[in-house]
């Protein structure tokens, strides 16, 4: 049985996807940029982008009742590598040990011109 999620405290989709779908007991949440959900706006320094990103996946986790802590996994999505330990600072503002399980990869580009996306796994079984 799937069920989708949407809330207005992230980023309207902008394609042709939801927010987050439930499968069971595992919460797929679709990648998330740094677009503020009210201007859907991108900041135009990385770590603006970053904190947004995290911001904005805790929403659509807790608007499907569920916590960052139970995040099983994360894929995160760079323009450029250096910008790593910038994720890492702001990824420690949002969860706590034990952390996800987590894939960093650089791409050529983003949506809107982005330089972060991330999207995440969400297990909420017991």
């Amino acid at each position: 049985m799937r069920r989708h999620v949407n809330t207005d405290k992230a980023p309207a989709a902008i394609g042709t996807y939801s927010q987050a779908v439930f499968a069971g007991d595992t919460l797929y949440l679709s990648g998330q940029l740094g677009l503020d959900p009210a201007t859907m706006t991108l900041p135009a320094e990385f770590a603006a982008q970053c904190e947004r990103v995290f911001a904005n996946l805790k929403s659509v986790v807790e608007a499907a009742g569920a916590s960052l802590d139970q995040v099983v996994k994360l894929t995160v999505f760079l323009t450029d590598l250096s910008y790593f330990a910038t994720v890492n600072e702001v990824m420690a503002r949002y969860f706590t040990a034990p952390y996800p399980a987590r894939s960093a990869v650089e791409v050529k580009g983003l949506p809107r011109g982005a330089m972060v996306e991330a999207e995440a796994v969400v297990w909420l079984g017991a």
